[in-house]
């Protein structure tokens, strides 16, 4: 479970930033550039990316100690 928190984060994050950078209008070409809609997509997929990423490095193991 703690990789697949990780691994969503990381996408989540990557995904965040790909659209914020065509909502400010930094990587054009796009239906997404120079729309804030996709700017303020953007930020919270980082967001949530970032805290996904960061339970899911924080999460404990389940396996039992001796």
């Amino acid at each position: 479970m703690r990789w697949v928190m990780l691994g969503g984060g990381v996408i989540l994050l990557l995904l965040g930033i790909v659209w914020l950078l065509q909502g400010i209008n930094v990587l054009p070409g796009s239906f997404m550039s120079g729309q804030s809609f996709w700017a303020l997509m953007g930020l919270i997929c980082i967001v949530a990316g970032g805290a996904l990423g960061y339970f899911g490095l924080r999460r404990k193991s389940a396996s039992p100690q001796a």
